[in-house]
Order: structure tokens, then sequence, then C-alpha cells
């Protein structure tokens, strides 16, 4: 609860530390003085600063997180639809990074100071470092562009999401952009963690049992498993909140595309409430990776 208060208080100062005033976007530029004033007072930007933090918070905990300037829908209907498109994203991209990332790492562990070992680090070091907008752009213009695969942006006809192939093919791209550097993460996480759990005196004790192979990568797996659980609930998070340049470049209606329409417009509303349920979002992942964990490792439970 202290870091949602926080995450909110933080959020509510650095919109309205922003230069600009909201109401230029509505307002026509002979906007007489008078009517400017029963704007403001319509949103409310005319009472000071903690009036108008505590009556957000207070709105927002009854899930009420005001009217966009831009559009004039309720903010909350416009953040639950950008919300569901980009968790649909940032879940398919996770699960390809946590599946990628757990092959790589695995196999660098298992081969360490191996040429497998160097080839899986290089591109891991490459996931991490190469620049998400960039390399959808690159993407575009090889798949969509050139070769003509696969749809450049959008997410499909139609307001209603299926998991069918005239949608999915909508989505690779982006979400293969987004999972190299989850992909990158985890497999250097779980590289580390393996390497360092084939030292451990339990290894050596299954392998003088006689314990075969596949025994001992199932230990392996049940140790690796809850620091790699824990990397993976952070990247679904990161991925959630900094996915802006991603939908921007390839015009996914999800919240990063709605931040990204909120911030040129100064829509404060919008802005204020994407960024908090992204937040809220974040705060709750990390305490049900915490839970798993804790489900999953008994010594963490004691």
């Amino acid at each position: 609860m202290p870091i949602m208060l926080g995450v909110a208080l933080v959020c509510f100062a650095l919109v309205h530390l922003a230069p600009g005033d909201p109401l230029v976007s509505i307002l026509p530029p002979d906007a007489s003085q008078e009517l400017a004033a029963q704007m403001r007072e319509l949103y409310g930007f005319n009472r000071s600063y903690p009036e108008q933090f505590a009556g957000w918070v207070w709105r927002a905990l009854q899930g009420d997180l005001g009217t966009s300037i831009a559009s004039g829908r309720p903010v909350a209907t416009e953040v639950i639809r950008a919300v569901g498109n980009t968790l649909r994203l940032a879940a398919v991209a996770t699960l390809i990074g946590f599946v990628l990332g757990c092959l790589f790492g695995f196999v660098a562990g298992y081969f360490r100071n191996s040429w497998v070992d160097r080839a899986a680090s290089v591109l891991s070091v490459l996931g991490v470092s190469v620049p998400h907008y960039w390399l959808g752009m690159v993407m575009v213009i090889v798949f969509a562009a050139l070769l003509n695969w696969l749809p450049a942006t959008g997410m499909g006809s139609g307001d209603a999401w299926a998991w069918d192939w005239a949608h999915l093919q909508y989505m690779l791209l982006p979400a293969l952009t987004m999972s190299v550097i989850p992909t990158g993460i985890i497999a250097r996480t779980v590289r580390a963690l393996v390497s360092d759990l084939l030292d451990q005196e339990f290894i050596i004790g299954l392998r003088a049992k006689g314990l075969t192979q596949f025994g001992i990568f199932k230990h392996v797996v049940k140790n690796a498993a809850p620091t790699a659980l824990a990397v993976m609930g952070l990247q679904l998070g990161y991925l959630l909140g900094g996915s802006i340049l991603i939908e921007t470049v390839f015009s996914w209606p999800g919240t990063g595309f709605l931040l990204n329409s909120a911030i040129f417009q100064r829509d404060l509303p919008l802005l204020q409430g994407t960024i908090l349920v992204l937040a809220m979002f974040f705060v709750v992942l990390n305490l049900l990776v915490d839970v798993v964990q804790t489900l999953l490792d008994p010594r963490i439970a004691r």
C-alpha cells in the first residue's frame, strides 16, 4: 500500500510539473477567459494541487479515473481496453522470452566455456543491447515490406479479439520484437544459476549415488525455477509499462500507444490513469511472483 500511494503521488506530481496547458487541445484559439475558466473548473484544474491529488485518489479508489480531455470518454474505459491489448501482447512476448531464455540458459550452463556457451552469451548481450524501436522497424521492413509475410501495423479487423490466425499474424512481429530483451535477460540469469548449481555439493552427491543425467537435470530445474520465475514476472511487468515504443512502431492499440497519444495531446486525466493502472499491475505482479516463489521453494517459506 505505501508503494501504491507513493506511485500515485509521483505520477500526479510529474504529470503536473510538465510544461503546457492541458486544455489547449480542446479550447479554440479565440476562446474567451470565461470559457477557459469554466473548463478549468469542470476538470478541477482551478483547485490547489493537494486538493486535486486528494480528489483524484478518492475517485480512483472508487474506480473513477476521470474523463479524457481529448476524447471526452471515461478514462477507465479507455485504459481497460488498452490494458487488455497490452496484456495479450506482453504475455505472448514474455512466454517466448521465457522459453527461449531458459533453453539458451540451460544449454550454455551445461556446456560452460564451450563455443555453445560463448554463442549463447553473445546472443544474450545482443538481445539486451539492441534498441526495441530499431529492431521493430527492421522487422517491418524485412517481413512486411520486402517479404510481405506479415502485416506491419494494427491488430486485425473487427472490435473483438480472437485467438485465430487472422489476428495472431498481427501480433507476431511486435511480440517477437518485445521478446528479445526478456530472452537475453532470462538466458543470462539461467546460465549463471545452472553453472553455479552444477558446482554445488548436492549435485556431486547425486552423481556419486549413480543418478542419471536426466535425474540431475530435474533437480537443477527445481532449484533454478523460483529465480527464473521471478525474473519472468519482472520482465512481464517491464513489458506492460515499457511497450510504448513498440506499440507506437506497430500501431498496436495498447497502453503504450495510449500513453503516446496522451503525452502529445497533453491529456492529463488519461495520462495519470494509464500510468497509475500500469504501476498497480507491476506491484501486483511482484506480489504474485513472491507468493508463487514461496510455493515452489520451501526454503523461502521457512
